[in-house]
């Protein structure tokens, strides 16, 4: 008997996270892509956009006006961020029975009013904010499994998260002693042609952006506060780079007495036993972006500082995957019953 797929609509096709969805959606077993929207080049070829899908068969770009909802299953959003909460409000008020999976910031913070303080506008879907959750699979799996509404995780806080709340919750490490030194990869601001982002601005140097004030420490303040049972204020500083993909953060953290990077190790080894997409080092390794490239993995590696009770956590994700699309297929299997690993057992390309 076959296998029934389901039907799948990407909005926002034309960005870097739309391509990756489709990259990771052509070739997993249970899903039909039904239809794809995009703006400005509404009514174009998708081969016109991405010429590397030139030999598949997929439908044009369309307007999101144009989708018929009775016709889809799951929706996954990839949408600029303050643009999804009315596109989705509709959606449900149309097609009651899709499901959601959001790639914008959207819906990821819990907080009535951390929305409007870090976005600068009033939330305007409320009841949908409070009905969302978080997607970070390795901590909400249970409850992804029967949302309706799932907001993926931002790249950088996907990142960071992964390797602190673990330590936090074991009660490893001083919550109040966080800093995150992270790097990301030029396609993490998005395809838009941007002066910053031309190859002579970007090339050949680093700078950090967002010193301060960059939106994801709303995420990051909500999760390790979460793990805590108090507020949490994390330092956090991004680094934009050149190279096209890939998230590096370099984590320093003071520890309990007594715990030092052997027990760090421990409770990270222990947490993730049996993960498909989270590897932890042997104690002492240092990951590489290139490890995790094009791939659905983290890579966390534990390294003890000169200090006793100071450790350095090093975690490396992709931004385009586990860090965004393949997180969401990730979302999109245990919400649609499927297994978790479908599509996403990629190996890192390397060289």
């Amino acid at each position: 008997m076959t296998e029934s797929k389901a039907r799948i609509a990407i909005l926002g096709a034309s960005g870097y996270t739309g391509s990756e969805l489709l990259r990771l959606l052509l070739r997993h077993p249970r899903v039909e892509i039904v239809a794809l929207t995009a703006d400005r080049k509404a009514g174009q070829a998708v081969a016109d956009v991405f010429p590397q899908f030139a030999p598949f068969a997929l439908p044009k770009l369309i307007t999101i006006e144009e989708v018929a909802w009775k016709d889809v299953d799951l929706v996954f959003c990839a949408l600029p961020h303050g643009t999804t909460q009315l596109v989705i409000k509709k959606v449900f008020e149309t097609a009651p029975h899709v499901k959601v999976v959001d790639l914008s910031a959207d819906f990821r913070l819990r907080d009535d009013g951390a929305y409007e303080r870090w976005y600068g506008h009033p939330h305007q879907a409320l009841e949908l904010q409070q009905e969302a959750v978080y997607g970070v699979v390795e901590l909400y799996r249970d409850d992804i499994r029967k949302a309706r509404l799932v907001a993926n995780p931002g790249c950088y806080t996907t990142t960071a998260i992964l390797p602190v709340v673990p330590l936090i919750e074991a009660g490893a490490i001083d919550p109040e002693q966080i800093v995150i030194d992270a790097k990301s990869g030029v396609t993490g601001a998005g395809r838009s042609a941007k002066e910053s982002l031309l190859y002579a601005e970007v090339t050949d140097g680093m700078h950090a952006y967002g010193v301060g004030s960059h939106r994801h420490m709303a995420e990051l303040d909500q999760e390790f506060s979460k793990a805590a049972g108090r507020s949490i204020v994390p330092s956090f500083t991004p680094h934009l780079i050149p190279m096209s993909r890939g998230i590096y953060a370099t984590i320093y953290l003071k520890t309990g007495a007594g715990v030092g990077a052997q027990g760090v190790h421990r409770v990270l080894a222990d947490f993730y036993k049996g993960q498909p997409f989270v590897h932890v080092l042997p104690l002492g390794q240092v990951p590489q972006s290139r490890f995790v490239k094009g791939s659905n993995m983290a890579f966390i590696g534990v390294i003890q500082d000169r200090a006793p009770d100071r450790v350095i956590v090093i975690a490396t994700t992709d931004n385009l995957v586990k860090g965004a699309s393949g997180q969401a297929v990730q979302n999109m299997n245990l919400v649609l019953g499927y297994p978790e690993t479908l599509g996403l057992e990629q190996i890192a390309l390397f060289p």
